[in-house]
């Protein structure tokens, strides 16, 4: 179960980073709404990553976390702010998921 938390956790740390991504050349309303959004994706991350390391060691539990948000941010940057997807920057995140997935391992 502590698994999952860890995988939702990631998700809402992609989230926040997409709700800065937003909040760029904004103002007013919208920026409020694109930071309270940021501020509760940044806590549910962080309260969920907490409760995971209760069972998980966090040698494995942090880099997991950090490598979903990571991936997470950079396939939503992509997609979502139309960023480019060159082949070094493809290389790179598929390097840090087989990282991950190794460090698992081990």
């Amino acid at each position: 179960m502590n698994w999952i938390i860890l995988i939702i956790a990631g998700f809402f740390e992609s989230g926040f980073a997409f709700c800065l991504g937003k909040m760029k050349g904004l103002s007013g309303t919208a920026w409020t709404l694109w930071g309270i959004g940021f501020l509760l994706c940044l806590t549910l991350s962080m309260v969920l990553l907490a409760k995971a390391v209760q069972t998980l060691p966090i040698s494995i539990a942090y880099p997991v976390w950090t490598g979903i948000g990571a991936v997470g941010t950079v396939v939503l940057g992509i997609v979502c702010f139309r960023e480019p997807a060159t082949l070094p920057k493809l290389f790179f995140t598929f390097t840090l998921i087989a990282s991950i997935v190794g460090l698992k391992m081990v």
